[in-house]
């Protein structure tokens, strides 16, 4: 398909669960035609690329993280038909898509663990991890992030294999130079199918301490043993960086591919690590996702210093993205808003999102303001929030359905979603909001059509001028002669911005003032929860 070099820095990545999309056949689910339905409003919207959460076949233990074929569609999703018609749809209006990458570990169910779990003399024995135990016991003392030990007992080969998520996900072995293979031809029969890139799922997991020595223990956030581990010998081994060099090598042989990765850590992030799976910046991956804003409080100093660090750690020849949401955490909105503020605060999250060095990446409903839905245990579906219930609220709230109109099911489905509807969904909708102008999909519009209009915005060099003092938190973009001033007020009084200069700047974008208005020279008052773009557009006025 025509478009941009690089489009992926240039553009905009929109996020859809696809379970909680848009569901074309009623059964309650979100699929594949569904989001083919949906790409003009994506077009409208001004995104470049679409992000599938798991859309392979599986038996849903874990909701598409557990692959069972990595050729296919998962047939609640659609069909393989259904993908390619959606490839060349979203091509036609010139939308990539990005597949997302599970290969840390496959469905109990897949062939291949079907076949290793069938004797020990089986050839793809050695493409999972197996071990005898110690004297009677687990092997070691790792435990699954789900709960439990991460060791599962095979009563046909008598032998314990590991699982680092539920006992249904066997992680593959990644040092059998065979399933590796496997792995990567079924990464090329998808870029030969024209997918255009990868979101790496858990990507530093793939490769475990080849001596399978205990983790130490530590004081953990939460009740769950999982998380009183260092988890020094389960994860991050150095072998992993080599695989991620081969994957590389395998994109890099087709026009335009790319790759981003969650690199997995420990709240509130480790920036310093995550940057090593960028490589050099050209043999490591395009893109690696730094949690450390997701995780934050709503801090303008903190947030600054977040966003100095990684612009600083990513290699010249790398490219940063940013992300306030995902399918994993709770949303943004919920996380910091208040019921009083939590619209004008999206606004200014938004705003900083929208005009930081690096590419955006957008979870389907922050742009209409969704906020995590309220479950009750009756309803839970993730294995998460039921395992750990009442200590961990899992991960429903946030993948609850895309809310569509005020009709019955917010217009997602004519049936009963997989997943209760979120209570606000007769004002906060995607239909009223492209009726009011002030709305936040408005804002979000605007703010994506500003970007896509403006090289500065996409590729220009990133300069803090005010770093958090007094809740304002202000930058300068510049790229090729132009320079773009955002300032962004965090807090609920106003305050006056004071930096003088003589030349003149034009509102692009504000919550606040007028657009197109002029001010000579970088003082003003801002208003609470402001936020305001300005376009450097010459030398002083005559007057």
């Amino acid at each position: 398909m025509p478009g941009i070099k690089s489009w992926w820095k240039h553009g905009v990545i929109y996020q859809i669960y696809p379970r909680s999309f848009y569901d074309s056949n009623n059964d309650g689910t979100g699929d594949i035609p569904g989001i083919i339905q949906k790409l003009d409003y994506l077009s409208d919207l001004g995104i470049t690329g679409i992000w599938l959460s798991p859309v392979n076949t599986s038996p849903m233990y874990d909701f598409g993280y557990d692959i069972s074929n990595y050729r296919d569609i998962e047939p609640v999703f659609g069909s393989m038909t259904d993908f390619k018609l959606l490839l060349k749809e979203a091509h036609k209006r010139n939308i990539r898509i990005i597949m997302d990458l599970v290969i840390n570990h496959t469905s109990h169910k897949h062939p291949w663990f079907i076949e290793a779990r069938s004797s020990r003399d089986n050839h793809r024995r050695d493409w999972y991890i197996w071990h005898d135990g110690k004297n009677g016991k687990y092997p070691n003392n790792w435990m699954a992030s789900f709960g439990g030990h991460a060791w599962q007992w095979d009563k046909t080969t008598r032998q314990y294999y590991l699982h680092t998520f539920l006992k249904e996900q066997p992680d593959v072995n990644w040092r059998n130079p065979q399933l590796k293979n496997a792995i990567f031809d079924m990464i090329r029969f998808w870029l030969d199918n024209g997918v255009d890139g990868f979101r790496l799922d858990v990507c530093n997991w793939y490769v475990k301490d080849a001596l399978f020595r205990s983790n130490p223990y530590m004081i953990g956030p939460y009740p769950r043993p999982y998380d009183m581990q260092k988890h020094i010998y389960d994860r991050n081994q150095s072998e992993t960086l080599d695989i991620i060099r081969e994957f590389r090598m395998v994109l890099d042989s087709y026009d335009e591919r790319m790759s981003v990765g969650e690199v997995y850590c420990e709240q509130p992030g480790d920036p310093e690590f995550a940057v090593t799976y960028y490589g050099d910046g050209h043999d490591g991956l395009h893109e690696v996702f730094d949690f450390s804003i997701l995780h934050g409080k709503w801090n303008a100093r903190k947030i600054c210093e977040s966003i100095q660090r990684w612009n600083l750690l990513v290699p010249v020849s790398g490219w940063p993205c940013h992300v306030l949401n995902n399918h994993d955490n709770p949303r943004s909105i919920s996380r910091w808003g208040k019921k009083n503020d939590a619209t004008e605060k999206a606004k200014v999250a938004a705003a900083m999102l929208l005009t930081l060095r690096g590419t955006p990446y957008l979870y389907y409903g922050e742009e209409i303001g969704m906020k995590d839905g309220k479950i009750p245990r009756k309803a839970m579906m993730d294995p998460l929030g039921i395992k750990y219930w009442p200590f961990h609220p899992g991960r429903d709230p946030q993948r609850t359905p895309m809310q569509w109109s005020a009709q019955a099911n917010s217009g997602f489905s004519n049936t009963k979603p997989w997943l209760p509807i979120n209570d606000d969904y007769p004002e906060v909708n995607v239909e009223a909001e492209l009726a009011d102008k002030e709305s936040l999909l408005h804002w979000y519009k605007s703010l994506i059509a500003l970007r896509n209009e403006n090289a500065v915005l996409q590729l220009g060099d990133w300069f803090p001028i005010i770093r958090g003092e007094n809740k304002i938190l202000a930058y300068e973009r510049s790229y090729d002669g132009q320079k773009v001033f955002v300032v962004l007020n965090f807090g609920t009084t106003t305050r006056k911005v004071e930096l003088g200069g003589s030349r003149i700047w034009k509102v692009l974008q504000s919550t606040h003032k007028s657009h197109n208005q002029e001010f000579k020279g970088l003082d003003f008052w801002l208003g609470p929860f402001e936020a305001t773009i300005l376009k450097n557009i010459g030398p002083p006025m005559i007057t």
